[in-house]
């Protein structure tokens, strides 16, 4: 037995810069042998640069970390891992070609003479699996491995490296239930091994169901670190956003008569049919149901993304024959994915030049673009979202997921929509950051903006929501106004 108190890991004093910008600012964390530390912040708060100085891959600028009583602070990834310290990523760093047991020795590989032992790779890795209860096939390649899969698997790959700490950044951010326990489970027979795990996550029941202590940084800095038992989610979400959330959703409560979108008689073979739904100005109409309900199909045919079979689009009273994305921005509707990083941004360019990309045409004379205009444009929605960067030159791929989500917005507002489709819009992103995003869409909505939202989280559809559609299996169950939905109630439509 190991212990409860004995310290693996102690930081102090850490310090890291980015161009003058300070990501850590004088940071302290200590790690206990056999016991589960989650790491709290909004995004930007430095939790990722805090975790790759840990594993080596950032150098920090002033402080220490000691790992067994030994000063670790300028070694090398593949030295912190020799000395036990693994990280398992939120993006999966699998050889899509390699088997599950390939992978999982990937680095280590066991020879015999001078040749691969496929067998005893094979062996290990199932014997591995096994003991953790999951059922997966080691010689399965990786690329046909479900991203749940992947995740259990570079668990997995971490246990076997004998890991007396494992990193692990979102790791249930795409387990089913039922993969969160087989999750869970490891994580409680790690444990009792006296191996140290350190948690992020952005979901708070999942940190008070396995954390031991929870530290929260903020802004780069170092807030608080308590046991999880004297802390709830209230206590928790001020230490993060460093004030009370009082009220977390902004629902509109007025809107207008006018009907900005109709639509009749929507149909699409194997995705949706006779789907029929109007949104006024100022309103938003909350779309629901399970994964594979039809809700994206639905938004997508609207913005000329996808094709339709039959049925009318009507906008402001005028019907619309929409191909392209252009057109749908040309007609007034305006488009924010559920998947930003493929279909929201462009990573490698600048901040103003995401925000002006859909409406580039408003500032270009002849072949040449205003960039004095564009700048002016950009700098004053960039305002009024609160989009924190150090500037508008700033690459969006260096921002944190809620920002990189304003950026998004800022450019579909930029065309003047009046209509604008979210779907999943607070995805992936924290509770101060969720908060900002509502209380834009309660601004959008009280300047008469028609509003489609998108969720998979019942508490945002029926907190933001003025009337709500329930989808299933393509098919429209129901428009629930405010008063009459519950989450029961949804749930009852969306299963039928």
């Amino acid at each position: 037995m190991h212990p409860a108190d004995e310290q693996i890991l102690k930081v102090n004093g850490l310090s890291k810069s980015f161009f003058g910008v300070k990501a850590l600012d004088n940071i302290h964390f200590d790690l206990k042998r056999g016991e589960v530390h989650a790491l709290m912040g909004e995004n930007g708060a430095g939790k990722s640069t805090f975790m790759k100085i840990l594993i080596g891959l950032l150098k920090a600028d002033a402080g220490s970390i000691s790992f067994n009583s030994e000063q670790i602070e300028n070694m090398d990834v593949h030295s912190i891992m020799k000395k036990g310290i693994s990280m398992i990523h939120q993006e999966i760093l699998m050889v899509p070609e390699l088997s599950v047991a390939q992978n999982i020795f990937l680095g280590r590989e066991i020879k015999r003479a001078y040749l691969l032992d496929e067998q005893a790779i094979n062996q290990q890795a199932e014997n591995l699996l096994q003991s953790m209860g999951l059922n997966i096939k080691v010689q399965t390649k990786a690329k046909h491995l479900s991203i749940a899969e992947l995740q259990l698997v570079e668990i997995a790959k971490a246990v076997s490296n004998n890991a007396r700490v494992i990193i692990m950044d979102e790791p249930s951010s795409a387990l089913s239930e039922k993969e969160v326990e087989i999750l869970f489970n490891t994580i409680k027979d790690l444990k009792s091994k006296g191996v140290a795990i350190i948690y992020i996550s952005h979901k708070m029941e999942e940190i008070f169901q396995i954390a031991d202590r929870i530290t929260v940084l903020r802004d780069g800095k170092f807030i608080a670190t308590k046991p999880a038992a004297e802390l709830d989610k209230s206590n928790l979400i001020s230490l993060m956003v460093g004030r009370e959330l009082e009220e977390l959703f902004y629902a509109n409560s007025i809107t207008q008569p006018e009907v900005i979108l109709k639509v009749k008689n929507l149909n699409k073979k194997g995705k949706f049919s006779d789907i029929n739904f109007d949104v006024h100005a100022g309103e938003v109409l909350g779309i629901a149901g399970l994964m594979g309900a039809g809700r994206t199909e639905i938004a997508k045919a609207i913005y000329g993304l996808d094709s339709f079979d039959s049925g009318e689009i009507m906008l402001k009273g005028k019907k619309l024959e929409i191909r392209s994305p252009k057109e749908a921005i040309r007609e007034g509707i305006g488009y924010v994915s559920e998947d930003r990083k493929a279909l929201g941004f462009i990573p490698e360019l600048s901040v103003k030049q995401n925000i002006s990309l859909s409406s580039i045409l408003n500032y270009s004379k002849s072949w040449f673009i205003d960039e004095n205009k564009e700048e002016k444009a950009s700098s004053k929605i960039a305002k009024q979202l609160n989009i924190k960067a150090s500037g508008l030159n700033q690459k969006v791929m260096n921002l944190s997921g809620g920002n990189q989500q304003k950026v998004v917005i800022a450019r579909v507002l930029m065309a003047s929509p009046s209509l604008i489709i979210l779907d999943e819009p607070t995805r992936g992103i924290d509770i101060g950051a969720k908060h900002e995003i509502y209380k834009l869409i309660r601004k959008l909505t009280e300047s008469g903006l028609a509003v489609i939202m998108i969720s998979s989280e019942l508490p945002e559809i029926l907190g933001m929501s003025n009337r709500i559609l329930v989808l299933s299996k393509g098919k429209q169950k129901t428009i629930l106004t405010q008063k009459e939905a519950s989450q029961e109630k949804i749930m009852q439509y969306a299963l039928h």
